[in-house]
């Protein structure tokens, strides 16, 4: 019983941890970009907290902006949160060291 509630805790304050922001971060890369629907295709890697295998896939991004030099075949690292049951990118910055 006391290995059960420890793990309840443990799994509540993990997930208030994800719900304040503190992302994993993926690395993907670019393969479209869709600037006037606000949407980026990414072929990502294992995505651990919405335990989503590596796959390419169309994600809403919650910046436009964000998406401002992107271009298909850049490597990139973002954050993937499920937002009012759409997958989306909470961030996503160029990954300078590949």
């Amino acid at each position: 019983m006391k290995k059960a509630l420890m793990f309840l805790a443990a799994s509540v304050l993990s997930g208030a941890a994800l719900a304040a922001g503190d992302l994993p971060e993926v690395e993907a890369e670019v393969r479209r970009v869709d600037h006037s629907a606000g949407k980026v295709t990414l072929r990502h890697g294992y995505v651990p907290n919405l335990d989503m295998p590596p796959m390419t896939m169309v994600f809403t991004v919650q910046e436009p902006a964000a998406l401002e030099g992107l271009q298909a075949g850049d490597r990139v690292m973002v954050t993937i949160e499920r937002v009012r049951g759409a997958y989306t990118v909470k961030s996503i910055r160029t990954d300078s060291a590949r």
